[in-house]
């Protein structure tokens, strides 16, 4: 069967370069040979088994002429072809909403709207597929601090008051003992309620984005001992759930990173607001990122950040150590989603 596209209605005010590249080429090869052709029947020469070494050397001139003449006629045909794959090799794979621009080269536009259409289907369904692994993870947060509050936190409580039954009938020599074992349970269940309430932020829902990263701010504070110089702007941008609920889990695991590894006296926490998006820095004055490979912390909040179109960067901003991760979420991802 015969594969090739069917040669296209061509009017007089369409040109060369508007057509296909296959027509181009079968053209430019076409065109090449018949001037070949022509040059052989009106040259002098001869083509036989008794040509002279003249003879055979122009010959051998002219088959070199019609290869670099075809070599440089394809060449303006195929080289928009190799641009358009360097353009789609740049193009950065964390943004699959980019579009090609536009080439000089009317033959390739229907491949670049083709690419750009399809680069917009990949966005919408990875769109959708990130929204759903959100609200799959929230949703299983939400199961295991469900689990943790009812089955073991209630557990503990049981065994809290078992314990103190028994020091209450213990002789003074093993009372102390099980006021030991007491205390231990007591920070086990405070310990359980807070991985709880941590892993379902009631307040976000309740309050809002500001609010819950004030409380963020507050816990900090209280469990660290260090600063937190707050700075909200006032009015924000129009945020989906998802874009919150990432704010929100970036910078709790942020505040977190800071206060087991960074051994900071002062962080800065702010939620900055411009026309095209909003932009959460949690920035300390600790020991720095240093040279220890990636963990799962900062793989956990690129991850996030990908699930609604935004950008995380972590640096160290200076020679004088601290650690500054920023997350840009763009306004046009909550306004389409």
């Amino acid at each position: 069967m015969d594969t090739a596209a069917p040669m296209p209605h061509v009017g007089p005010v369409a040109s060369f370069s508007s057509l296909p590249v296959y027509w181009r080429v079968c053209l430019i090869n076409a065109a090449v040979f018949l001037l070949s052709a022509v040059i052989l029947v009106v040259s002098p020469a001869t083509v036989g088994r008794d040509m002279s070494l003249g003879q055979l050397g122009g010959l051998a001139l002219g088959l070199g002429a019609i290869m670099v003449a075809n070599a440089l006629l394809l060449r303006s045909s195929l080289v928009p072809l190799d641009r358009l794959v360097a353009q789609m090799q740049r193009m950065d794979l964390e943004g699959l909403g980019q579009k090609l621009p536009e080439t000089e080269d009317g033959s390739l536009q229907p491949l670049v709207a083709s690419f750009n259409r399809m680069s917009t289907r990949l966005e919408l369904e990875r769109a959708r597929s990130n929204a759903q692994a959100l609200a799959a993870q929230e949703v299983e947060r939400h199961r295991i601090a469900r689990e943790l509050h009812d089955e073991v936190g209630q557990g503990l409580t049981v065994v809290l008051l078992g314990l103190q039954r028994a020091v209450a009938t213990a002789p003074p020599e093993l009372a102390e003992e099980l006021r030991a074992v007491q205390e231990t349970a007591r920070t086990s269940l405070h310990e359980v309620r807070e991985v709880a309430r941590r892993l379902r932020p009631g307040v976000l829902q309740d309050l809002g984005l500001v609010s819950a990263l004030a409380a963020l701010a507050s816990d900090f504070t209280t469990h660290s001992g260090g600063t937190v110089e707050r700075g909200f702007d006032a009015h924000l941008p129009p945020l989906t759930e998802e874009q919150e609920l990432v704010l929100y889990r970036v910078a709790q695991e942020a505040l977190t990173n800071v206060a087991r590894h960074a051994d900071a006296r002062t962080v800065r926490l702010r939620l900055l607001a411009d026309p095209e998006g909003v932009e959460l820095v949690v920035a300390d004055d600790g020991r720095g990122l240093g040279r220890a490979p990636e963990g799962s912390g900062l793989r956990g909040m690129r991850e996030r950040a990908l699930l609604v179109g935004g950008r995380l960067s972590v640096r160290s901003p200076g020679s004088a150590g601290g650690t500054e991760v920023r997350l840009r979420v763009p306004v046009r991802a909550a306004v389409d989603a």
